[in-house]
């Protein structure tokens, strides 16, 4: 469906500011979506993209500053999150002997196990997204790392 139609919204103040709208609605579609994904695993996409980054360090620990560079979105608070994941008991946290600011974070078996079933559900996004084909896909994301860059 056309942004105007979705917003009800005829006309914007240039083609520059419907992207801008259009993304962060778009956006805003693809979050709720992956919401619904993750609340029976009782996690939320920040947890997820955490424990995704932790599983591919995994059997190594990655600390805080790694964690957060590598994170999707950079406004999360990546201290609490770990935490919360520690109290679910996905992820140990342990404070780095040599140097007490430095934390070490591993992914338990939990943590593990739990990223197993959610794993096959995340090629959903694929379908979710196969209206466009694979080249206009390849050509968006061109555009949005040139929109970044």
């Amino acid at each position: 469906m056309r942004l105007e139609e979705e917003i009800a919204q005829d006309s914007f103040n240039s083609q520059y500011h419907k992207l801008a709208i259009n993304i962060i609605y778009t956006y805003n579609w693809l979050r709720s979506y992956h919401e619904k994904l993750f609340k029976p695993y009782g996690i939320t996409m920040q947890q997820y993209n955490i424990l995704r980054i932790l599983r591919g360090q995994y059997p190594n620990t990655a600390n805080i500053k790694l964690i957060r560079e590598r994170m999707l979105d950079k406004m999360s608070d990546c201290s609490r999150i770990v935490e919360k994941l520690r109290i679910k008991g996905l992820v140990d946290r342990k404070t780095c002997p040599n140097d007490r600011r430095h934390v070490d974070v591993l992914i338990t078996e939990k943590g593990l196990d739990l990223l197993k079933p959610i794993d096959p559900l995340i090629i959903s996004v694929d379908k979710l997204l196969s209206t466009v084909t694979k080249e206009e896909a390849v050509e968006m994301n061109t555009f949005l790392d040139k929109l970044r860059g």
